[in-house]
């Protein structure tokens, strides 16, 4: 089972934190996650990634399969565009610059979920709601698939949970191209400057959360890239 881990390692209390999810609550105990003694491991010495099951003999008893059918479907008949000057970037020093898309992955539900891959060997940033609303959750689902920016499907384990920042780190252990290095997105040493271009990869969601009333449909694809600027942080 997973345990509930502060992904920083100094965890505020709950009421500092507000999220959108009933995860808001203050779970304990929790352990820290001290990054001055991990170890990089050799690659012969990485555990191995196994093929996914072909996906006729997939099931999710728990979930509809219209939602994983219909993104999957138009994941794999899809390409989403990037902005000339990203496409620019990627050719002339592709080493430095890495396609957002590629390494983003989807829940297969039908409101939001969203996955990006920050390590070549798998491992996936995502939202602590995304994986679980309560700690007990995590014993009940082990594992989560997810669906890649081309249909391709991947089954992770849970390597942390924060419901206090909302956060989650999921690792791919199966996939149907097991092969490394995963493309990934590369965090930022810096926060971000005031009206620096921003580039946003996800699932939108189906819902438009910040209509005044609710149910209204907002009629999205099933992963979205906008564009935009940095002008602060939410102060909530």
């Amino acid at each position: 089972m997973s345990q509930v881990i502060d992904l920083t390692g100094s965890s505020p209390a709950a009421s500092t934190r507000q999220t959108r999810s009933s995860t808001r609550q203050k779970l304990s105990p929790a352990a820290s996650l001290s990054t001055k003694h991990q170890i990089s491991t050799p690659s012969s010495l990485k555990p191995t990634i196994e093929e996914f099951a072909p996906a006729q003999s997939l099931s999710y008893p728990s979930r509809p399969k219209g939602p994983f059918t219909s993104k999957r479907t138009w994941l794999a008949s899809n390409t989403i565009s990037l902005p000339r000057g990203v496409v620019r970037s990627l050719i002339l020093s592709p080493k430095t610059y890495l396609n957002p898309v590629d390494a983003t992955y989807l829940f297969p539900r039908s409101d939001a979920g969203t996955a990006v891959c920050i390590s070549p060997d798998g491992v996936l940033l995502t939202c602590a709601h995304c994986v679980a609303e309560k700690a007990s959750e995590l014993a009940t689902t082990p594992s989560h698939t997810l669906i890649s920016s081309s249909g391709k499907l991947v089954s992770t384990s849970v390597l942390a949970w924060d419901p206090i920042r909302d956060l989650a780190l999921l690792l791919i252990n199966q996939a149907e191209l097991p092969h490394r290095p995963f493309p990934y997105s590369r965090i930022a040493s810096l926060p971000p400057k005031v009206n620096i271009r921003l580039l946003c990869v996800g699932h939108p969601g189906s819902e438009d959360l910040q209509a005044e009333s609710q149910g209204i449909k907002i009629g999205y694809d099933p992963l979205v890239l906008s564009e935009g600027t940095f002008r602060g942080l939410d102060q909530g």
